[in-house]
């Protein structure tokens, strides 16, 4: 992963959160292409990432990090793991109940919800041309999804599991964005995938899902979300919260909708209406504001300086 690092750190931040932005659009249509156990699917997924990690991270490296970590960033990054463990067991399980665009157009919350952590907890202000940008984008996100959210019991336990894992997954940035200047990405993202899937091991195990007999098309799906999603997905968040903060990333991933709901278009045959249309062209407006808003104070600050 070093020489993965090396690769593609010199490119454009925002570049590579749309990379990352488009891979992790792409586990949503996994999820429901296959019938595995979510939690058994979360798991491999983040384990196997692990495995593949190892593949590039010299051990002196992972020794060096871990000798230099006290008892409070193990903590921390201990909770982490558990946090993305969560998140990741709520919402796989949320499109399980419910649709690939409602269940999007709640996770699109998690800029709110870290924008608000990171004021308490990081001192971070944001101008109120960016909240107006950033509400906008939410506009957007909700026109996508607003003739596909249920009303059925079924989709509200699906609009309810999304929820908390949209509130986990916003805390679990936080987190990162705390650690992100004492710990290294690449061992970051090792601890906290390997301690997010062994927290759905054990609910695997808890629910008696079966964790080895499978299809060999479920392994190459398993495999699947361990490369795109969560390596060039969520590894890539994690090594951005140092350079562009946890809310730029979360107001990017507001993207993940409209790529999700095309992509669910194409491959699922999932409708898209005239107002999930309008929808996605008000978002990208929205976004595209905010990070303009964000270049732009950050301008005035260099000139004022």
């Amino acid at each position: 992963m070093v020489k993965l690092s090396k690769a593609i750190l010199p490119s454009h931040p925002y570049f590579l959160l749309f990379v990352s932005i488009l891979s992790v659009s792409i586990s949503s249509i996994l999820i429901k292409l296959s019938d595995t156990p979510t939690s058994v699917a979360g798991m491999y997924r983040l384990l196997f990432s692990v495995i593949i990690m190892f593949a590039f991270v010299p051990w002196r490296l992972m020794v060096r990090t871990s000798l230099h970590m006290r008892i409070k960033d193990w903590g921390i990054v201990g909770g982490a793991g558990l946090l993305l463990g969560m998140h990741f067991l709520f919402w796989m399980e949320s499109l399980v109940y419910t649709s690939v665009a409602s269940s999007m157009v709640i996770l699109s919350l998690q800029p709110l919800f870290v924008m608000i952590g990171s004021y308490y907890f990081f001192k971070e202000k944001t101008n109120w041309l960016s909240i107006v940008c950033l509400i906008g984008a939410l506009v957007g996100t909700i026109c996508i999804a607003w003739g596909d959210i249920g009303v059925s019991n079924k989709a509200l336990v699906g609009d309810s599991l999304s929820l908390l894992g949209t509130l986990f997954v916003s805390a679990y940035f936080l987190v990162g964005q705390k650690v992100s200047g004492k710990i290294d990405a690449n061992v970051y993202s090792i601890i906290v995938f390997f301690i997010g899937g062994i927290v759905m091991l054990i609910y695997s195990v808890i629910n008696n899902s079966s964790l080895v007999k499978y299809d060999p098309s479920d392994w190459i799906y398993f495999l699947l979300l361990a490369i795109i999603p969560t390596i060039f997905g969520q590894y890539i968040f994690n090594r951005l919260l140092r350079s562009i903060g946890a809310t730029s990333v979360s107001v990017g991933i507001i993207g993940e909708p409209i790529l999700a709901t095309m992509l669910a278009y194409f491959l699922l045959g999932e409708t898209i209406s005239v107002l999930q249309f309008i929808g996605g062209l008000v978002t990208l407006i929205g976004m595209g504001m905010y990070f303009w808003s964000k270049a732009f104070m950050r301008g005035r600050k260099v000139s004022n300086y």
